[in-house]
């Protein structure tokens, strides 16, 4: 029987669950503090409106029409393209195997929110008492069990959440997205309201034009919205899969990247203001007082709370019960398309390949929880936003545009939506993605040609970044060569 949702707001929900995660409230605002504050904006504004929209619309098209997960669906424009399929879910995979560290130090946090254990050093606790992070990454020292507990706490929550497919995942969904919502508009109204919000409010939504020149904040702009979105995962077309063949596309499309966005957008309200806060409280500049992703949320974020004048446990608990839903449901998408996938293709059953997967990303995962876990947390993260994702959007661009007829797929969707798409999306696929994306990837290369990324040694940026994307390469023709059981 043909797995399907219970109902369109089960759909909705778990598409946006998938794309809203901790790329939303860590993630987004520290790319865009990184990269100009509001001047970040229009590029990501733009990413969204030429490349993230249509490509929303692209895999939801996808999935609906075929009725199957991404390679399969894919291997219906062109055999070989099964290959892109499961390469998108190797992405996917490799991802999920280091967000489910970040989700596991969620938890371990959440833990020390009750008693604000990590005091008033909260970097020296973060990095030498929490992580006991070594000097480089070829020095991996100990594993961290606490972590480690953490992450065996996460890989069960992930795989209960998909133990039966869009069943569970249709209801869980409802609890892992309404909840951080309700949590996110608390921390924005105590946010705006906290002394020298004001300053980190115009940090956020004062364009700085000169950043825009600058083609790193363009890649960093567009590698976010895939991110973000969920897109060139394979997810949004697994997802497009589970539908009725009457549902709407276009619509579902553009209301869940317009709530994505919308939760990225007023999370940084509350992660500005915030930051506004602390640097009033230290003296800082706002531009000074955070230096890295995990710093925001495991330094920075931990410090503000200890500030706060009244409950500052209670909002602790409040900020890691928040990123530890709003983390739960993209990790678990990811599992799932991929879950999907096997399960479609080898007809193997749905528990065994949940179990399986679960152990096999546990075991890897544990890389990240020694002493040099950050560093390659650091690394393949890069590589999988910065080459794998964007190769992905790429070349499903290409594979609509040149080898399937772009115009039937828009055709369709519009078959099934309430409002149209035109021409627009022809232009975007055919063109305007795969050459500004192109160009983006492009130069990415060269600059890791002149450079190892982050200052690290060539070894090990070619572990963690070169070599995973050769072996997800090989493993996606090794699959695509199985024998299925169709």
């Amino acid at each position: 029987m043909k797995d399907i949702w219970d109902s369109r707001t089960s759909f909705i929900l778990a598409s946006i669950g998938s794309a809203i995660g901790l790329g939303n409230i860590w993630r987004f605002p520290y790319v865009c503090y990184e990269n100009g504050g509001g001047a970040f904006l229009i590029p990501y504004l733009i990413a969204l409106l030429t490349t993230g929209i249509p490509l929303m619309i692209l895999e939801f098209s996808l999935g609906h029409k075929f009725s199957k997960p991404a390679p399969l669906a894919f291997k219906n424009i062109k055999k070989p393209f099964e290959i892109l399929g499961w390469f998108a879910l190797l992405i996917g995979f490799g991802i999920v195997t280091y967000y489910a560290v970040v989700m596991g130090w969620c938890f371990n946090y959440l833990g020390y929110s009750f008693n604000l254990a990590w005091g008033q050093d909260t970097q020296t606790f973060f990095f030498n008492q929490f992580l006991k992070i070594s000097e480089s990454p070829m020095q991996f020292g100990g594993i961290q069990w606490m972590i480690v507990l953490a992450l065996a706490l996460t890989w069960i929550c992930i795989i209960a959440a998909i133990w039966k497919g869009p069943k569970t995942v249709g209801k869980v969904v409802y609890f892992t997205v309404i909840i951080p919502w309700i949590i996110l508009i608390v921390f924005v109204i105590r946010g705006v309201t906290l002394p020298g919000a004001i300053q980190g409010l115009k940090y956020y939504l004062t364009p700085q034009f000169g950043a825009l020149l600058n083609y790193k904040v363009w890649l960093a702009a567009y590698s976010q919205v895939f991110y973000s979105l969920t897109i060139g995962f394979g997810v949004q077309i697994t997802y497009a899969s589970f539908l009725p063949k009457k549902a709407d596309v276009v619509n579902n499309a553009f209301l869940v990247s317009l709530a994505n966005n919308a939760t990225s957008f007023i999370g940084g309200f509350a992660v500005f203001s915030t930051l506004g806060y602390y640097a009033y409280q230290s003296g800082l500049p706002v531009s000074e007082v955070v230096k890295s992703g995990p710093h925001l949320a495991f330094v920075t974020y931990p410090t503000i709370i200890s500030m706060l004048p009244f409950a500052a446990s209670v909002f602790g608990i409040l900020f890691f019960l928040m990123l530890l839903t709003l983390g739960i449901d993209s990790a678990f998408s990811l599992v799932e398309a991929g879950a999907a996938s096997i399960i479609h293709k080898f007809k193997i059953k749905r528990m065994h390949v949940n179990i399986g997967f679960g152990i096999i990303a546990f075991i890897i995962g544990i890389i990240y929880t020694t002493r040099a876990g950050l560093y390659w947390l650091d690394i393949v993260d890069n590589f999988m936003n910065n080459y794998g994702l964007l190769a992905v959007g790429i070349l499903q661009c290409i594979a609509i545009g040149y080898f399937y007829n772009h115009r039937e797929m828009r055709e369709y969707a519009n078959s099934k939506s309430d409002f149209t798409i035109g021409a627009w999306w022809d232009f975007s696929i055919k063109y305007l993605t795969p050459v500004v994306v192109g160009i983006l990837f492009i130069t990415n290369v060269i600059e890791r040609f002149k450079s190892a990324y982050g200052g690290y040694t060539r070894l090990a940026e070619f572990l963690g970044g070169w070599l995973v994307l050769i072996v997800f390469i090989v493993i996606a023709v090794l699959l695509f060569k199985g024998k299925g059981k169709e």
